[in-house]
């Protein structure tokens, strides 16, 4: 489970999305990120044992507010989160806190707000109040609007962190390797083939995939046919599609960024070899 742990309170951003497979493991980051929003210690919040931080772990903290679906007349939950309960949410915000400096909402199945929800939820986005925290916890942040995606912090709370690190070290080891090649269909084949569509996999993908390049910059693992330029140009490559994710902006652009701007590495390499054949 995601920790979150900040030296002041003041250092928390104003929006996040919490992603995972399991609702559960997403509350339960949310729940730790609210109680660093509300954390009565000055500094290291949260310390988990204040009145704050207790309240919040008890469900009892007047400023941290859940945002849930609703029943219908016949008792059943709806099937989407409406507008009328992010209106409702737009006129307590501007609201004085209760007992804490700031006010967390949390919305739960936050996939689940249906397209007005959404674009009122943008507004208060857009222009949150300064004592707000807002934490949208989501199975699938692809649901949600890249306008929303990209005012939020997106956080990955996945449980299954050890076999998505594994997968996403195999991902990284088949990229480099296609690039490696030298052959443009290589690369073309395992894009086609590996192409992600969720965000938090694709930043996996693309963590494992730098942290193997830095290795090979610094000599701690064989670089195989990449020379330290090509190395770098893949680096610096990788570190611009994070940073396009960190704005949210489609996982599928990003696999279009690698299929475009890998070939330059490979064009390289390509040439190196063919005068190396010539000599």
């Amino acid at each position: 489970m995601q920790t979150f742990h900040f030296e002041q309170a003041s250092l928390i951003g104003h929006a996040y999305i919490l992603s995972s497979p399991s609702r559960e493991e997403a509350l339960r980051s949310a729940s730790l990120l609210a109680s660093a929003a509300v954390c009565l210690e000055e500094r290291e919040v949260p310390c988990g044992i204040c009145r704050g931080c207790r309240k919040v772990q008890s469900g009892v903290h007047p400023d941290v507010i859940h945002i849930r679906r609703e029943a219908d007349t016949k008792g059943n939950l709806r099937r989407e989160l409406t507008v009328s309960q992010i209106r409702e949410v737009a006129l307590d915000a501007p609201l004085r806190p209760n007992e804490a400096e700031r006010k967390v909402y949390i919305v739960d199945e936050a996939e689940l707000l249906n397209l007005n929800a959404q674009n009122a939820a943008l507004k208060l986005l857009e222009e949150p109040p300064s004592s707000v925290i807002f934490i949208l916890c989501t199975t699938n942040p692809d649901q949600l609007l890249e306008t929303i995606r990209s005012r939020c912090a997106l956080v990955n709370v996945s449980a299954a962190e050890d076999e998505g690190d594994e997968e996403s070290e195999k991902l990284a080891e088949g990229y480099l390797a296609a690039v490696s090649s030298g052959k443009p269909e290589k690369l073309y084949r395992w894009i086609a083939k590996n192409e992600l569509s969720k965000l938090d996999a694709t930043s996996a993908f693309l963590d494992a995939a730098l942290r193997r390049l830095a290795d090979m910059l610094c000599s701690r693992t064989e670089s195989g046919a990449l020379d330290p330029v090509q190395s770098m140009h893949l680096y610096r490559l990788l570190e611009r599609c994070s940073d396009y994710l960190r704005v949210n902006v489609n996982a599928k652009h990003v696999f279009s960024l690698l299929e475009l701007e890998s070939m330059q590495a490979e064009s390289t390499l390509k040439h190196k070899q063919s005068i190396l054949q010539s000599t």
